[in-house]
């Protein structure tokens, strides 16, 4: 057997486990029945191999119960072949292929990994939790182009390009249980271009999503074949010095949706939101973060009364909205032990699932709170 067969530095094996406590009170963010729950939960494995100088293989597969946040139950994030395909003293270009991960927002290449993201909830106006699977990656193709030197600073851009299958729970999160037809996720294209200064930790970029998809009716169904398009642009900042982080991503939504109500129905919203989050290292072990967010889910209906009065009355005017000021901390007990811990007062049921049909019966409250404990171990 060569020397290039034992070569351990070319597989690299890591791992975590991450379980929690969390309470939703007045809402079904978590259960129907705003209990206390053990359902926060995060098991994972992710391997690389390092074929030869050009070529790399990747995956990750989890485990997660994030009770009525996303489906409970195992998944494959990513499982790509990754080719360096050119790197000169200022390029470099890579090319991935297969279930690709998504890296265009603030947070996107970290939000799947308990103890590389800022929080155990991570901002919800951009980073929706029944979303997370189609937004973590899909099924196609990804570029990263990088220049950098001494004058101009570091520059990214990235493009991807694919769909992700949506399975009959993930529907269920998304678009809710009385729709008995199929949801599929027919394209997804998103670019993103980020620059940082030379020699500066100030972080800055712009991306933008399009994504379209497809309700079929099942022969008996409650609603009607459709067609959905979302479409999101972000404008974002982030610093990291020795003590201080901060952290803000502006935003504006497109969500366009055709016939599912009843054959013609139209609609088409802009949406608009930001947050902005500080985190501050209080010792080597111990930072504390606090974050504010705010999000509208039609720029021309803030406070909901269009909403409520397309609706009949049935659907309450705090589902236009989203809100949520945050504190949190987190302590390092080891080089591979950490206990984060959170509250947010929430306002507004606009990011609850599922985001089609709101369900104002079980979120009756216009403010409800939600605290978290996670402890987390990777290796």
């Amino acid at each position: 057997m060569s020397a290039k067969e034992v070569n351990h530095d070319d597989l690299q094996i890591h791992g975590f486990v991450a379980q929690g406590i969390i309470d939703a009170n007045h809402s079904n963010y978590i259960n129907s029945d705003t209990s206390l729950s053990l359902e926060l939960t995060e098991i994972g494995i992710n391997a690389s191999y390092q074929l030869n100088d050009d070529f790399r293989v990747a995956g990750q597969a989890v485990y997660l119960n994030g009770g009525n946040r996303y489906h409970a139950g195992p998944r494959i994030d990513y499982l790509l072949l990754q080719w360096n395909a050119f790197h000169s003293e200022h390029w470099q270009a890579n090319f991935y292929f297969g279930r690709v991960k998504n890296n265009h927002w603030l947070y996107s290449s970290t939000r799947d990994i308990p103890f590389a993201r800022p929080s155990i909830i991570i901002p919800q106006v951009v980073y929706f939790d029944g979303f997370r699977d189609v937004a973590v990656g899909g099924d196609g193709a990804a570029m990263k182009l990088r220049y950098s030197d001494d004058d101009v600073g570091e520059i990214d851009f990235n493009f991807s390009r694919g769909k992700s299958a949506i399975s009959e729970r993930q529907s269920d999160v998304i678009i809710g249980e009385l729709a008995l037809g199929k949801l599929d996720h027919d394209l997804d294209m998103q670019a993103s271009i980020y620059w940082q200064p030379p020699f500066s930790g100030w972080r800055f970029g712009l991306s933008a999503l399009d994504s379209t998809f497809a309700y079929q009716q099942a022969e008996v169904d409650n609603y009607f074949d459709s067609d959905f398009v979302y479409q999101f642009y972000t404008a974002s900042a982030l610093y990291e010095g020795e003590l201080w982080q901060f952290s803000m991503e502006l935003f504006q939504q497109r969500f366009v949706t055709e016939g599912f109500y009843f054959p013609g129905f139209f609609q088409d919203n802009l949406g608009q939101g930001y947050y902005l989050q500080t985190r501050y290292q209080l010792t080597d072990k111990l930072s504390i973060l606090a974050r504010h967010e705010r999000f509208y889910a039609d720029k021309d209906d803030k406070n909901g009364s269009k909403l409520k009065q397309k609706s009949g009355g049935r659907i309450p005017s705090y589902f236009a909205f989203h809100h949520d000021n945050m504190l949190g901390i987190s302590y390092d007990l080891g080089s591979n032990f950490r206990l984060n811990a959170e509250y947010h007062w929430m306002q507004g049921g606009a990011r609850l699932s599922p985001i089609v049909q709101p369900d104002p019966i079980a979120n009756a409250q216009k403010n409800w709170q939600v605290w978290a404990i996670q402890l987390m171990y990777w290796f």
